[in-house]
């Protein structure tokens, strides 16, 4: 068979790409070897959300009297909770297969493996290999759960994000290594449903990447639900010859034993790049990651790459945005190369998380003369009407030319929010403009302007 396009990988990348190719009419096929929609679809984005709502749910409910409403004793049904996560997977995954049918592209599934000649090797589940070629291949195949050396996944005691969301019966307790989206989001998630967790990460700070300020309310507000956090701390090893786990913690005050029934490997996620022809064909790495240019060509040509496996955020949203400019160019078109400075980053906890450009360290030390304003959302009437007043919006300028360098922001649907943050970032908003654009009262969009105000010495509510 011959193709336009070939695309390894059916993850928001893969499967993005693939879509915009058929659009542009190119003839086009994408190779998968377990489920339409890759890990986020059916191991990651998706079916945790799912699971973070049932938390969100269960915390209501056991919350409901401060809203006036009296309830009997709630009681989560753990087995219930993930059949209704990998429920709303499926659905997700069926919609993918409906869009390669609607866009007229074909799956072929099995490994596929990248081979010189743009040619395209794929081995099905029975063991049969079937070659195809391709004009042009794109290399999407994502990244899976790092292992750490000390802390070997047995899937049982010790495991990743995939055991995670299908443990046949909820622990008791469980310490989670590392507090970025992954680790943070089941450290909710789990603490929420009665679970005794403990947080323990390598850096000063819990989700590290984030502003230093976004770090401490999470802290807080951790803190406040019951979830233990040691900072500065990491895990030596880990002994499983017991009932449960006896994990040795190193902390700057010593060596610590917690005992628990799970350890959850939370340290990141690692670039799949082994076996998928890159050694055949030529293509060249550099730290565990594919190396193309702006418009995600290797350097063997008619070979492309995006996602995980490149280097930038590894996001769902990225990947996408990569697959769609990789196929534009294919298919002659010019696109606008991707600005890897305004990416939002979402994290799906309680409070959430959401950001997008400079933290006030490195804008400082990119540097900016800056001018910073915040506005908590305990000055926020919407939030305290939806009894949702952790956290606050933080907005960064540059003091000279009024330039958008940044927003942080920690509270109750604030991953909705940042996006208005992403478009003016674009259209390279000052502060001035920010500040004169009318918010609607009352919502939880008011603190974006209200934080500007701040920054300018403007600010009404405070």
């Amino acid at each position: 068979m011959n193709y336009d396009v070939i695309v390894i990988g059916s993850g928001p990348g893969g499967y993005v790409a693939a879509i915009r190719a058929s659009q542009l009419g190119l003839k086009t096929a994408v190779v998968e070897r377990e489920s339409l929609g890759g890990i986020c679809l059916n191991w990651g984005c998706i079916p945790t959300k799912a699971l973070l709502k049932s938390a969100q749910v269960f915390e209501y409910i056991n919350h409901a009297a401060e809203y006036g409403i009296k309830t009997a004793e709630a009681e989560a049904d753990f087995a219930a909770v993930i059949k209704r996560s990998r429920g709303v997977a499926d659905g997700m995954s069926k919609g993918v297969q409906f869009l390669m049918k609607k866009n007229k592209i074909d799956v072929i599934m099995g490994t596929g493996k990248a081979k010189p000649g743009n040619k395209v090797e794929v081995k099905a589940a029975d063991g049969t290999i079937k070659d195809y070629t391709a004009t042009s291949i794109i290399l999407a195949t994502g990244g899976r759960s790092r292992e750490l050396p000390n802390l070997k996944q047995d899937g049982k005691k010790i495991i990743g994000y995939r055991q995670a969301m299908v443990l046949p019966e909820q622990p008791k307790s469980m310490v989670v290594v590392g507090s970025g989206a992954i680790g943070v989001e089941f450290a909710y998630f789990y603490a929420t449903l009665g679970t005794k967790v403990t947080v323990v990460e390598f850096m000063d700070n819990i989700v590290p990447v984030e502003d230093e300020d976004v770090s401490k309310q999470l802290l807080r507000s951790f803190k406040k639900a019951g979830i233990e956090v040691m900072t500065s701390s990491s895990v030596e090893s880990v002994d499983t010859s017991g009932t449960g786990c006896k994990v040795q913690v190193k902390t700057a005050s010593g060596m610590q034993t917690l005992e628990c029934d799970i350890v959850l490997s939370a340290a990141g996620v690692v670039a799949n790049i082994e076996n998928i022809g890159l050694e055949e064909t030529g293509i060249k790495t550099e730290k565990g990651k594919v190396i193309v240019d702006e418009f995600y060509r290797t350097n063997v040509k008619g070979y492309y790459a995006i996602g995980d496996i490149v280097p930038g955020q590894a996001l769902a949203h990225v990947a996408s945005a990569e697959g769609i400019i990789c196929v534009e160019k294919i298919a002659g078109h010019n696109p606008e190369p991707l600005d890897y400075n305004n990416i939002p980053g979402c994290t799906y906890c309680s409070p959430e998380i959401a950001s997008v450009g400079y933290t006030e360290k490195a804008a400082k030390a990119a540097g900016y003369e800056l001018k910073i304003g915040k506005f908590p959302f305990s000055a926020s009437g919407k939030a305290s009407a939806a009894g949702a007043k952790d956290g606050f919006i933080k907005m960064i300028y540059d003091a000279k030319y009024g330039e958008l360098l940044g927003a942080h922001m920690i509270g109750a649907n604030v991953t909705e929010l940042i996006a208005e943050i992403v478009v003016a970032r674009k259209l390279e908003t000052t502060g001035h403009e920010m500040l004169k654009a009318v918010h609607p009262h009352p919502t939880m969009s008011e603190a974006i302007m209200e934080a500007t105000a701040d920054a300018y010495g403007e600010v009404i509510h405070l």
